[in-house]
């Protein structure tokens, strides 16, 4: 390995470094605590070390936030490849976002429920526009377009349909974290079948109620 090419890993494995006490300050403290001096104390670094790897504070929120998402992304593209009609897509992409979501309970909520503004413009999916705007909620809204390629429904309905559709999986989401001490795993993936069967399937059967 040259010099450039072990410098260039020794720059990552530093910047995962700080990326990684900084997602434990957030689990621990909450996304709000995090800042450069927290994370420089405990690793022993100084924050002048820390400024030469991240711009600032925000910089490191958004690489944490994007690393989360990309999770959630990765899972939502695998159902949307899948050979499936678009109904059966729909509901294992439902499923999966579920699911990743649960496997990171703590930094889900903590960046979820952050009201900030900088948070808030990378979680913010109830605005007009946002279907185009939101890799996620893009990917909801084409699957809901494919299944009614052939009705004659306006974006803009599809667009609130797939933001319904978002709102609602998400409290169900929280809801299982926060009683995820009381609900046993047989129940919650009932729980989860249900959902979907009821809540998404009748949104979709709304949604065909809707054509023009």
């Amino acid at each position: 390995m040259g010099i450039k090419e072990r410098k260039e890993r020794e720059r990552r494995e530093k910047q995962e470094l700080i990326l990684n006490t900084a997602a434990e300050i957030m689990k621990e403290d909450g996304i709000d605590n995090i800042s450069i001096r927290k994370i420089a104390n405990r690793i022993e670094y100084s924050p002048a070390i820390i400024y030469h790897y991240f711009k600032d504070k925000d910089e490191i929120i958004g690489h944490l936030m994007k690393r989360g998402y990309q999770k959630i992304l990765d899972g939502l593209s695998s159902a949307l490849e899948t050979r499936d009609n678009p109904e059966e897509k729909l509901r294992k992409m439902t499923r999966k976002y579920i699911e990743v979501s649960l496997q990171m309970p703590d930094e889900y909520m903590t960046v979820q429920l952050n009201s900030t503004p900088g948070v808030v413009s990378q979680t913010a999916s109830l605005f007009k526009g946002a279907a185009e705007k939101k890799p996620a909620l893009k990917i909801l809204f084409q699957c809901l377009r494919e299944i009614y390629r052939d009705g004659n429904i306006d974006d803009s309905v599809i667009e609130l349909t797939a933001q319904v559709i978002a709102a609602s999986t998400f409290g169900l989401i929280m809801r299982l974290i926060i009683e995820q001490g009381l609900v046993s795993a047989e129940h919650r993936n009932n729980l989860i079948d249900h959902f979907i069967n009821t809540a998404v399937d009748g949104m979709v059967q709304t949604l065909g109620n809707n054509r023009e």
